[in-house]
């Protein structure tokens, strides 16, 4: 097969939202429309009885949330669309800010009764900070909710992006008639009583054209007239070279659930993302058109499947082409390894494949050589960037509630904190530290340890707040902070000492005592130099 032909057919791209604004519901109607399902999973957002086709873990099925990055595949219009679902949740945002490494693009789901929330404005500054092309759907139109204008303004203000409309609303609410598609200059009607994909939409060349009010009210055509005006006067045009920058996004409006103005999103999504280009690694950067098979590992997962102890490890090939059976080489270990089954995945299904391009996301099964943050490549030394570890910023200490079950325990929490869930501190060789971003995931690793480990724990609260990897290059004064701070240091999975502060005071303290240590917030230090 063609690189530069296959390459140029995949679309990789994430979507992110605050949670409850129809992310899941949206990548579910996606699927829908590459025939990947046949039938919505998620009826009206009770996932506890019927659940969501990406939601797979089983806490996710009870708690009816994702908390843990899904990756799913599919053909449409001859091309490969790679979507990765992301948790909404804010306690699971270090999982989404990883996953938007492995991605091309992005596309913002936004509740339109609710707009701009905080965790979407985290999200954001994410994705500025890749230059990472967005497109924004404002959801749940069918809904009473904002002002369109307002919304607008709202996402310009709070996520600091230019925006453009190509679909735009016939009213909303109880009176929701449609959208109008500026892209294409065509309307598309609502019908509340189906959720089927809709197979027409009537071409409006000109919207002063008396034939529009066929079809929708004459109050509701003018009001349209007076919108799409002040969108042309106000909005600039839009560019796919302005967008694919990262500096424009392109706004639709529609309802996820009711499967309405996804078409629109999808095609247009497909007609303007960008494919795979370059990736950034720390020697150099690295084209998706080379030769040479390169690639990195974002996410681990034990436990796909219940029925076995599996350990997945979920790899973005960068450049060339992943074949089944071929020996790589681990860039951190410096050795050969090879894989006989990589796999495709469609939420929980998975599938064999024999070779996979640039932009695609494929699981390697793996038996604990792997880690996030780690490069294949066919021998040259690359290291790709941007794959850190956060500071924590809840700390609680791990108590094992059965010695019976020490090893099993030693094993889950290990495998957890590979993952990613969490991260693991060890304090006086023996003390074993669990740090997050949030609440949830300690009830996560409570879950899981006891449901895929059999083994059972309390966690105790810490007083820490903060968690800042320590590095020096002055050696004397680094061990003589480790001494007398012994009490609020431990050391991380691969050893390197970890401060934790009490307070900011304390934090100051040390940083005007110790002026030649440096303290990070994430752990991206590893790979400098």
């Amino acid at each position: 097969m063609d690189l530069i032909k296959e390459t140029a057919r995949r679309k990789t791209f994430a979507i992110i939202s605050h949670p409850d604004a129809g992310k899941t519901t949206l990548t579910e109607k996606f699927l829908l429309f590459g025939g990947a399902i046949q039938t919505a999973g998620a009826v009206k957002s009770n996932k506890i009885r019927k659940t969501a086709t990406s939601d797979f873990m089983e806490i996710e099925k009870q708690r009816g949330i994702s908390v843990a990055t899904s990756v799913m595949g599919f053909e449409y219009g001859g091309k490969r669309v790679n979507i990765l679902d992301t948790p909404g949740h804010k306690d699971f945002a270090e999982d989404t800010y990883r996953t938007l490494t492995a991605v091309d693009s992005v596309i913002l789901v936004v509740d339109c009764v609710k707009g701009v929330e905080e965790q979407t404005e985290k999200l954001m500054e994410v994705c500025r900070m890749r230059q990472t092309p967005v497109i924004i759907f404002i959801n749940k139109m069918d809904r009473e909710g904002r002002n369109p204008f307002e919304l607008l303004d709202e996402l310009e203000h709070k996520l600091q992006i230019s925006v453009r409309p190509l679909t735009w609303p016939i009213s909303q609410g109880q009176t929701f008639k449609g959208v109008y598609n500026l892209y294409k200059k065509e309307l598309n009607l609502f019908d509340a009583n189906t959720t089927r994909i809709s197979e027409s939409n009537i071409r409006v060349n000109d919207l002063n054209d008396p034939e529009l009010e066929k079809w929708i009210p004459e109050s509701f055509c003018k009001k349209l007239r007076e919108d799409v005006a002040l969108i042309e006067g106000v909005y600039e045009p839009f560019h796919k070279e302005t967008y694919r920058s990262g500096l424009l996004a392109p706004v639709f409006f529609g309802s996820a659930i009711n499967n309405f103005g996804v078409r629109e999103l999808l095609e247009t999504f497909l007609a303007v993302a960008p494919s795979p280009d370059e990736r950034e690694a720390t020697e150099r950067i690295v084209k998706a058109s080379e030769e040479a098979m390169s690639g990195f590992v974002f996410k681990i997962h034990a436990n796909l499947d219940p029925n076995h102890r599996d350990r997945t490890a979920f790899f973005r090939i960068c450049s060339g082409s992943f074949e089944r059976n071929k020996f790589y080489y681990h860039t951190r270990l410096k050795k050969k390894i090879r894989f006989s089954s990589p796999t495709q995945f469609m939420a929980n299904e998975k599938s064999v494949v024999d070779e996979s391009w640039p932009g695609d996301v494929i699981g390697l099964y793996d038996n604990g050589s792997l880690k996030i943050g780690d490069s294949l490549t066919e021998g040259e030394e690359l290291h790709f960037r941007g794959i850190p570890s956060f500071s924590p910023e809840i700390f609680k200490a791990l108590e094992n509630r059965d010695p019976m079950k020490a090893k099993q325990l030693d094993k889950g929490v290990r495998q957890l904190t590979e993952e990613g869930v969490a991260q693991l501190f060890i304090q006086h060789g023996a003390r074993k530290i669990i740090g997050t971003v949030g609440e949830l995931q300690f009830d996560v690793i409570k879950f899981r340890l006891e449901h895929e480990y059999g083994a059972q724990c309390d966690f105790t609260p810490l007083r820490f707040k903060k968690a800042f990897w320590v590095t020096s290059a002055n050696k004397e004064m680094l061990e003589e902070f480790l001494r007398r701070k012994w009490n609020a240091i431990a050391h991380d999975k691969e050893d390197h000492p970890v401060f934790f502060a009490e307070s900011e005071w304390m934090m100051k303290t040390a940083r005007e005592d110790y002026p030649e240590l440096e303290f990070h917030t994430t752990s991206e230090f590893k790979t400098e130099g």
